[in-house]
């Protein structure tokens, strides 16, 4: 078991850019041309990487459990897109498309800050760290960094927001607004560090791996038929953040109902997020194929074998670990 410092530097560059390239590359966000500028790439892992961080560190210290994790997710969606990027308010910002108009009410942009806020809870914080204590499972319980570096990965995050701010668009947010999303990110961490932790309910067992694959597929999928058809298939904005909500609530009453560190097996946690990237990862050529697109989206389809390669080589290696250890395979394999 590795309880050195030197041991902590590989959990931490992993989860540093992990973070930012499932949240901006795989995604679409920032293509390779514009992902591996050295400024772009830098920012980026600024940001995201010590958002996840951060995230993580606070849920070993708090002692949560992943529920956690995805409400400090939340409150990095709104760090980055309410306070940094100001997405949230500016209706010219450059990712909107019909939701510039559809749902917003009182300077903000309803629709997209539900959606931005359930997108970087999920796959910018929370699957990035599933996967690297899927990846590292003996020091999945300890601390990766020292309260002094978590607080200099806190600096760096105001730091980069700050320079957003007044950088990234001239666009200045209503203060009454702004204020309240800046509220939103401290009630949000309150209700992180309040959370107690899950019981699992006796006999929950393991979550069946095929369902797992095809839920977290099932969510990504209807997700992003919510943001990118949304306008279309509602009609009315509300109705459109009643369906996102229903889906949350569903996935997170999926979450609560089983064990997931049931017999020390991880392929159920793998298959619900891999499940999830599915949905990126077959989105991603079709992105490199997109003529309408004004950037430059060369090299997307490399992601997404890249990101499928990964995943498979992961799950082969805890396939080994288990099999090496003798855990019990949960059911549905």
């Amino acid at each position: 078991m590795v309880t050195s410092r030197s041991g902590k530097v590989v959990p931490l560059v992993l989860l540093f850019f992990l973070s930012p390239a499932i949240g901006e590359l795989l995604s679409g966000s920032s293509p390779p041309a514009e992902f591996f500028s050295p400024f772009s790439l830098a920012l980026l892992s600024c940001l995201y990487g010590s958002g996840a961080i951060i995230a993580r560190e606070l849920k070993v210290r708090w002692r949560k459990d992943f529920r956690s994790v995805l409400v400090m997710g939340g409150a990095y969606g709104i760090l980055e897109e309410g306070l940094m990027v100001k997405s949230f308010f500016d209706p010219a910002w450059m990712d909107l498309g019909a939701l510039g108009q559809f749902g917003r009410f009182l300077e903000v942009n309803w629709v997209w800050a539900v959606l931005l806020t359930v997108y970087h809870a999920v796959f910018s914080i929370a699957i990035p760290i599933a996967l690297v204590e899927i990846a590292l499972p003996r020091q999945r319980g300890e601390r990766w960094t020292t309260d002094r570096q978590l607080h200099i990965f806190m600096v760096l995050i105001a730091a980069v927001t700050a320079f957003g701010f007044v950088f990234l668009t001239p666009y200045r947010p209503p203060l009454l607004q702004y204020s309240a999303a800046a509220a939103c990110v401290l009630a949000a961490g309150w209700a992180a560090h309040r959370m107690g932790r899950l019981r699992w309910r006796p006999g929950g067992g393991a979550a069946p791996v095929r369902r797992m694959l095809l839920a977290g597929l099932a969510f990504a999928t209807f997700f992003f038929i919510f943001d990118f058809l949304g306008p279309y298939i509602f009609l009315n904005p509300a109705l459109n953040i009643a369906a996102v909500a229903l889906l949350v609530f569903g996935m997170w009453r999926l979450l609560e109902s089983y064990d997931w560190d049931w017999g020390g097996n991880a392929k159920p946690k793998l298959a619900l997020v891999s499940g999830a990237l599915l949905f990126l990862i077959v989105l991603a050529p079709l992105q490199q194929l997109d003529a309408t697109r004004a950037d430059n989206t060369s090299g997307m389809a490399l992601v997404g074998i890249a990101a499928a390669a990964l995943l498979m080589l992961l799950y082969y290696r805890i396939s080994k670990q288990a099999q090496d250890q003798g855990a019990p395979s949960p059911q549905g394999e």
